[in-house]
């Protein structure tokens, strides 16, 4: 049966402090030898593997969560499904088990191993999916699923569904202000529902219009950065907002791997790629600001650990 989160006496909805009160309010690690030589840049990554469910998508997965068992959406004997490229699926799965409802996850089946066994630890099922369609071969089977059984699925749709945007809004925007004390100047986030940079990017942008919004998506529609999107060629996600962005960058696989080994090796620090993929993005800004002449602090968002990629083959080249 669904436990209903208890009432605060304002009417919020509390998951307890198992989970509420360890998402979010995340470390931003500075970055230090990346910038070493470039005087007057700060480049700082927010640690978000902190959260409970090891990665940032556990500030969304709980925001939507919240909201649906509290307009009474989520009811006792249906199945959460969604569709999921790894770390929202993790979200949601040790959110399900800590409040007693079960989840479906539609997912590509080349998720690499480790993803796999914390799901299965977490007692979630999966619909795997061909790996050649990437995230939006999942999309597609969520949504056959939750038209073919509407009476015992509710699809929760990360990908549409706005909470996931307004969680970054409320906790990431305010967090990152509040730790530069109000220096930051530029942003810098993934796109994969692209919830991260929306939500975190429209609180920024209210408290400071001048603060540059960087955008970065994989190079191409055939890439190894797990859990982003190459818009061009993708089901672009509802909450997406293409005008938000100052500056759009591409990163290539190869790149975010090579950046992986050097944050482990330089940095002592086991990011994950997509995590690497945004800071080798931050440190072509940093370059470019510190040529031009200009004092800069550079947050990004650091949205998993290497936990999960650690069986991945380039870890081992030279």
């Amino acid at each position: 049966m669904l436990t209903l989160p208890m009432r605060t006496e304002r009417g919020e909805i509390e998951l307890g402090s198992r989970l509420e009160s360890r998402i979010g309010n995340t470390p931003l690690v500075r970055l230090e030898r990346l910038v070493r030589e470039l005087p007057g840049i700060t480049l700082l990554g927010k640690a978000e593997w902190h959260n409970p469910g090891g990665s940032v998508k556990d500030r969304a997965a709980l925001a939507m969560v919240r909201e649906v068992i509290a307009e009474g959406r989520l009811t006792a004997g249906k199945t959460l499904l969604d569709a999921t490229s790894g770390n929202t699926g993790i979200a949601l799965a040790m959110l399900g088990a800590a409040l007693g409802f079960p989840v479906l996850l539609a997912m590509p089946s080349n998720v690499s191993p480790e993803r796999k066994r914390i799901l299965q630890a977490y007692g979630a099922q999966v619909e795997w999916t061909p790996p050649d369609e990437s995230s939006d071969g999942a999309i597609r089977r969520a949504r056959e699923l939750a038209a073919g059984d509407p009476e015992r699925f509710f699809y929760l749709d990360q990908y549409s569904n706005p909470a996931n945007w307004r969680a970054h809004y409320e906790t990431t925007g305010p967090e990152i202000w509040r730790q530069t004390e109000g220096r930051v100047t530029h942003f810098v986030a993934g796109l994969g529902t692209s919830g991260t940079f929306i939500g975190t990017t429209r609180r920024l942008k209210e408290l400071n219009p001048e603060i540059q919004a960087i955008a970065m998506q994989p190079d191409s529609p055939f890439h190894g950065l797990e859990g982003l999107k190459h818009m061009a060629t993708s089901i672009v996600p509802a909450i997406y907002d293409p005008l938000l962005a100052d500056r759009n960058l591409e990163s290539e696989t190869e790149a975010a791997y090579a950046m992986a080994k050097q944050l482990a090796r330089e940095e002592g620090l086991l990011a994950g790629i997509s995590a690497a993929a945004a800071v080798a993005a931050s440190v072509r800004i940093a370059r470019e600001e510190f040529a031009a002449g200009r004092r800069a602090v550079i947050v990004t968002v650091l949205p998993d650990s290497a936990d999960k990629y650690l069986s991945e083959r380039f870890w081992e080249e030279a």
